[in-house]
């Protein structure tokens, strides 16, 4: 990971990351600089004797600073850790909403699933938020309070559910640890940022050989392999290159090469680092998925299993809802009134939930996709009456077909 910034030597802020973490300490203008790879001060060769008292034109100085000021401590600003929120609860689609409404007898809502419910053979939500899904690329345990653990191939999430989390990936060599009160580490194979969370922190960039650390009480250093810059805290400060050395005395003085210079700014506290931003915590499953329901009048004749072809143009647009939406599963349930034996109405929610599967295979479906059948073990409402008497409003609802997508 690269940080930009301006000449090494001019010591200016730190502009790699997406999170500012503080303003620069140092309030003196600075001229411009174009970033350059060197880290080594522009030097003019002074025109005096050593032991005379050193001029402005003759005094070598860090490159945009004045004679004998020290560069102040770079700030350091983390990467982006939006790596945790891009793995929270994907949102069970909403389109078919939009997209069905239209259609008479057609309802879309979303799925409850009260107590633990298998689904799939491979998700169990808890009914309490909580939910444990398993694929062949990893798992997702969410526990319902706000923490849970993703892993997905080389990557491990976990999140505390208090703004603590850590994140690892072995491919990439990436690991970010964030602690509640802001502390926290960010590494690379070739970088490492820390801070403690009030102030202080560290960056180490072992390929360039550079150093920064904020004490978080106005002190600090910055070192590469060729420049020292430190900053006492107290006003007072260091600068060492291969052809510079400055000692800032605080006082209005400095010894530049040797030299006194009598007009030096005095070294102003480096400024406290920030925090980490707190790992957001996963949210409930408040839904296990989406529940489309079909009347068995919107697509069937009466005791019939055959598609009507007045409604294929309903089943076209939601293949087209699932597709859109890239939905990898969906489970089609067949259901009927109590009218009929068991047997036959068993046969006939079987038959109605493959026609369907099929219809919509053919529509270019791309999801995985079962039939079941319930026949009239599952109603949504009373096939009769309190008294005994039929209910035939309560029939019709029973006549379904639904078709369940799991939270994805």
């Amino acid at each position: 990971m690269t940080i930009t910034r301006r000449t090494l030597t001019a010591a200016a802020l730190i502009t790699a990351a997406t999170l500012a973490l503080g303003a620069c300490g140092s309030s003196k203008p600075k001229t411009t600089e174009t970033t350059t790879p060197t880290a080594e001060a522009t030097t003019a060769e002074p025109t005096q004797s050593p032991t005379a008292s050193a001029t402005a034109s003759s005094t070598p100085t860090v490159p945009g600073y004045r004679p004998g000021e020290i560069p102040p401590i770079p700030l350091f600003s983390l990467p982006a850790i939006d790596v945790f929120a891009s793995n929270a609860d994907k949102a069970v689609i909403d389109s078919a909403s939009s997209q069905l409404s239209s259609v008479e007898g057609v309802t879309v809502s979303p799925a409850k699933c009260d107590g633990s419910s298998l689904i799939s053979g491979s998700t169990i939500f808890g009914g309490d938020g909580s939910a444990v899904s398993s694929s062949a690329n990893g798992t997702v345990v969410n526990a319902g309070d706000g923490s849970g653990v993703i892993t997905e191939g080389s990557t491990t999430i976990t999140y505390a559910g208090d703004g603590s989390g850590t994140y690892t990936n072995m491919a990439t060599m990436l690991t970010i640890t964030v602690d509640a009160d802001g502390s926290g580490t960010y590494t690379t194979p070739d970088t490492t940022f820390t801070l403690d969370g009030k102030g202080s922190g560290t960056y180490t960039n072992t390929s360039s050989g550079e150093t920064i650390t904020n004490d978080g009480n106005g002190s600090g250093t910055h070192t590469t392999r060729t420049v020292t810059v430190i900053n006492n805290g107290d006003g007072t400060g260091s600068y060492t290159s291969p052809s510079l050395t400055i000692i800032n005395n605080g006082d209005g003085t400095a010894q530049v090469n040797g030299q006194k210079v009598t007009d030096a700014p005095k070294v102003d506290k480096a400024a406290k680092l920030g925090k980490f931003p707190a790992v957001e915590s996963l949210k409930p499953v408040e839904s296990c998925g989406t529940l489309i329901t079909l009347e068995d009048g919107v697509l069937f004749d009466f005791g019939k299993s055959e598609i009507r072809s007045d409604a294929s143009q309903t089943l076209k647009k939601l293949a087209d809802v699932l597709n859109n939406a890239k939905v990898p599963a969906a489970h089609i349930y067949g259901h009927t009134d109590s009218i009929s034996d068991e047997a036959f109405n068993q046969q006939l929610s079987e038959a109605r939930a493959n026609a369907v599967s099929g219809e919509l295979k053919k529509d270019g479906v791309t999801a995985t996709m079962d039939a079941t059948g319930y026949g009239e073990s599952k109603p949504v409402a009373p096939n009769e009456n309190a008294d005994g008497s039929d209910n035939p409003a309560g029939r019709a609802l029973n006549r379904r077909v639904e078709i369940f997508i799991p939270a994805f």
